[in-house]
């Protein structure tokens, strides 16, 4: 009986690092064996990886070359990809956050709004998105398609305004370029091809990825806090905590003694612990976390 392999397009480029760095805090083993392969190995017999551009994934995902890939929902929106959406992957620390497609003009320039580029020259990348704004406004324009560099061609007058990704507009700010409309947000997305997923095996191992993918995006930036206290200090001690959740307590052996649990952001532990140790906590223990599912 042949096996059953899940095809899965991992994106090559701008979120390949971070992509890796999360299938292996979710459990995954991905490798390349050289920079130039596009065949990455995993440590599941079950999943058969191949490196390709977020540009392009969707359109592959939903032909079915692939039964599930990851990219951002630009490039879902460009294609105009007709395929299932399992789950968001959004981490802004490992360059997975959420960006903005906007529309641009040089800081200098009469144009104030969307209206002010009738009949004017428009580059981007995201060229359908474009147009379909565009349109949308009911403005005529010229969008041409923009191989990179998007940003120095309006300051030197090879186009009028430009449509540009941006996460934070710092880039088009220090460009000297000013955003006059967002067209639309973007964020990472782990989709499916609409056949594979009616699949129950295929379904059932991608919601298995999804589910540990997620699992460890929410342990970025946390680790787990263990100490143990007086039965007396409990109150004073919870009261210092930023917990997830409602911590743990849990009686110990020694009579008045409880210990106490939590997860917290990594970033408050230095000015936590000192404090905890002064409200009483003892044998404090701080540990790293691969996953947190909820």
């Amino acid at each position: 009986m042949k096996a059953k392999v899940l095809k899965l397009g991992l994106p090559k480029g701008s979120l390949q690092e971070a992509t890796f760095k999360m299938f292996q805090k979710a459990g995954f083993k991905v490798g390349l064996s050289s920079e130039r392969s596009y065949f990455p190995s995993i440590d599941d017999p079950e999943i058969e990886c191949i490196l390709l551009r977020a540009q392009e994934m969707s359109r592959y995902v939903q032909d079915g070359v692939l039964d599930c890939g990851i990219t951002g929902n630009d490039w879902i929106l460009e294609n105009r990809s007709d395929v299932t959406r399992i789950t968001e992957l959004v981490y802004s620390k490992v360059s997975m956050g959420k960006v903005r497609w906007v529309l641009a003009v040089p800081e200098s320039s009469k144009m104030k709004s969307v209206k002010d580029l009738k009949n004017k020259r428009v580059a981007t990348e995201l060229v359908n998105v474009t147009k379909d704004f565009f349109a949308k406004n009911k403005v005529k324009v010229d969008v041409e398609f923009s191989w990179g560099a998007t940003e120095a061609k309006v300051n030197t007058g090879l186009v009028d305004a430009i449509v540009d990704v941006t996460e934070t507009g710092r880039s088009l700010k220090a460009n000297k370029l000013a955003i006059i409309a967002t067209l639309c947000e973007s964020t990472t997305q782990f989709i499916s091809n609409k056949a594979a997923y009616k699949d129950s095996w295929k379904k059932s191992k991608m919601e298995q990825i999804a589910l540990l993918l997620k699992g460890a995006i929410a342990a970025e930036g946390k680790v787990g806090l263990k100490m143990n206290v007086k039965a007396r200090d409990v109150n004073k001690i919870i009261s210092l905590l930023p917990a997830l959740r409602k911590p743990t307590i849990s009686g110990l052996a020694s009579s008045g003694w409880v210990a106490v649990e939590t997860i917290i952001d990594e970033n408050v532990v230095r000015t936590l612990i000192p404090a905890l140790k002064i409200a009483g906590a003892e044998g404090i223990i701080e540990y790293p976390l691969n996953k947190l599912i909820y």
